[in-house]
């Protein structure tokens, strides 16, 4: 079982910067798939970007040269840089640990534990 918690949420203007992070309890955590979720009010859940043990990648289009995700396997921490955002950013940002030694997937049943999540708010 993977325990995971973020930090690093909080309100910013927008063009701003935040990172978030995500620790992960567990041995495996390095051959685990990392993925970032985020929910706005009123709106479902929608896949942010995630990372492979080895360090392969999938963004979402909307977060593509803005956001940067990364791990650090020893630490079993999983990283989101969030440079020049943007207020449709505002989200509850969540961490979530998938299949194991599987590929960066977008699909949210693809993903076995999650955490409570952080929240992102970025004011215009």
């Amino acid at each position: 079982q993977v325990q995971l918690a973020e930090f690093g949420g909080g309100s910013v203007q927008a063009g701003g910067s935040l990172r978030l992070s995500c620790a992960a309890s567990g041995p495996t955590f390095s051959r685990h798939v990392m993925g970032w979720f985020r929910q706005a009010p009123g709106k479902e859940r929608e896949f942010v970007v995630a990372i492979t043990w080895s360090g392969s990648t999938n963004y979402a289009d909307s977060v593509k040269g803005r956001f940067t995700i990364s791990r650090d396997n020893a630490k079993s921490t999983v990283y989101l840089q969030m440079n020049s955002l943007k207020p449709e950013d505002t989200a509850v940002y969540q961490c979530a640990a998938g299949a194991w030694g599987g590929r960066p997937s977008n699909l949210q049943y693809e993903y076995d534990y999650w955490g409570q999540g952080t929240q992102v708010t970025v004011s215009s």
